[in-house]
């Protein structure tokens, strides 16, 4: 089973939201169709990927989401495309 920990970037807003799925095409269909109503995605409609990491088991994926989001840090996320051995670390990390 292929789960992805996803990063989407609205350049409306300017953020990133951070979450995990096993079927990635389709869960951003969903955040840019605003099928979440009321939560953080809703707020724009021009949600792009931005990066993903594809993980060996839904609990590998919840552990680096965790990870990711408790950095609170734009520059660390946008760092992630750039240096893919802060991905390789982090899958390893959570293994």
């Amino acid at each position: 089973m292929k789960i992805e920990v996803y990063i989407l970037v609205s350049s409306k807003l300017g953020i990133y939201y951070v979450g995990y799925t096993k079927d990635l095409t389709s869960r951003i269909e969903m955040h840019q169709n605003g099928t979440f109503q009321d939560s953080f995605t809703s707020k724009a409609k021009d949600w792009k990927l931005f990066y993903c990491i594809e993980c060996e088991s839904i609990v590998q994926a919840r552990r680096i989401e965790k990870h990711i989001k408790r950095m609170k840090s734009k520059k660390y996320i946008e760092n992630l495309p750039k240096y893919s051995e802060i991905s390789f670390k982090l899958l390893q990390k959570y293994k």
